[in-house]
């Protein structure tokens, strides 16, 4: 597919600005090499793995000994849990490309959304314990597959383990941009380690709301905690570029899923985003919501057991361009899926 593909007659100008926003693939190389290369790699990694012994990598702040196994709000000990690996195709074009985006989706979480659409592998644990050397392999595997990127899904509690797993995996070979998928109730500390290995940071801005977000959330702080890891993945890597083929190379994406009857949010959320970020942002404002897990078996949550009606959508938008925003996702690239899970846990041993 990529023969013949012409990114300036079928990407929108959100993506490309034009040409403002595109970097030439021969001139990319990813963060973490460089960082790699200057020995600072292996020094965080180090010195994150030995936080676990008073776990405050995100903004919980349990101070437990996850290095000894001991739980805290995660459920996470000295292993990180993976789920599944596969080139995923539902995210968006920029990184699914036509190969697809190499998903990892790690167990367990830091909130507790009861809206949760994951919440077998989020709330449930699904998946199995992997070794840093194993978490290595996995990521091979994803480049392995012709993925155009690895997509660290769920990260905020498992930081240190994929410090810890990529200096192995640099070591391998690993050469694909890293993308920092994240709920974005991540500790600055967390986000500090990254800096200078990750690429791609999309973080998604959930709820504004203090009290929305302790009801929906289970985390009153989500949207302090979320706007200073936010505006410090900006500061980071800024505006998002891609490549010729419009494929994401470098900057912030941030999602934002709406959510019935809270537009309020929404439009906080937004105009927060072009005050504090930048106008020319990425977004992706998603319509996808619907009610699962405990919003659709709860009644205390009974007002947020439906659907968004197209107006609501409508609407959202209209916020979000009412601020200056004008780098909005849509959907470009015709792909056919194609492929298999690069590793699920019942493939194992």
């Amino acid at each position: 597919m990529k023969r013949g593909f012409n990114f300036s007659d079928r990407a929108p100008v959100e993506l490309s600005g034009g040409g403002r926003f595109v970097v030439p693939r021969k001139d990319f190389v990813p963060a973490y090499v460089r960082t790699f290369e200057k020995g600072v790699l292996q020094q965080r990694a180090t010195e994150a793995v030995d936080s676990l012994r008073s776990c405050r990598v995100c903004p919980r702040d349990c101070e437990i000994d996850r290095f000894n196994n001991k739980i805290g709000v995660c459920k996470s000990g000295r292993l990180a849990r993976v789920a599944s690996a596969f080139p995923h195709f539902g995210e968006e074009d920029c990184l699914r490309g036509w190969n697809g985006s190499g998903t990892i989706f790690f167990g367990w979480c830091n909130l507790r959304c009861v809206f949760c659409q994951n919440f077998e592998t989020s709330q449930f644990g699904e998946g199995a314990e992997v070794t840093a050397s194993e978490l290595a392999g996995i990521m091979l595997d994803v480049q392995e597959s012709g993925c155009h990127n690895v997509n660290f899904v769920t990260p905020e509690h498992v930081v240190p383990q994929i410090l810890e797993a990529l200096v192995i995996a640099v070591e391998r070979g690993l050469r694909l941009p890293l993308v920092y998928n994240t709920s974005a109730y991540d500790s600055l500390e967390s986000i500090e380690w990254m800096d200078g290995l990750v690429d791609i940071y999309m973080p998604d801005f959930k709820l504004w709301d203090a009290e929305h977000c302790r009801k929906y959330l289970v985390a009153s702080d989500y949207a302090d905690a979320a706007r200073a890891v936010i505006a410090a993945m900006h500061a980071q890597v800024g505006e998002l570029k891609v490549d010729d083929n419009g494929l994401a190379l470098r900057g912030v994406l941030v999602r934002h899923l709406v959510m019935p009857g809270l537009l309020d949010d929404t439009r906080e959320i937004m105009q927060w985003i072009a005050d504090n970020l930048s106008r020319d942002t990425y977004v992706n404002v998603m319509d996808q919501y619907y009610p699962a897990h405990k919003a659709e078996t709860e009644p205390r949550f009974a007002e947020i057991n439906r659907g968004i009606s197209n107006d609501e959508f409508c609407n959202a938008l209209e916020l979000a361009r009412a601020t200056g925003l004008w780098r909005f996702d849509t959907r470009w690239r015709h792909v056919i899926p194609h492929g298999a899970p690069v590793w699920l846990p019942r493939l194992q041993g």
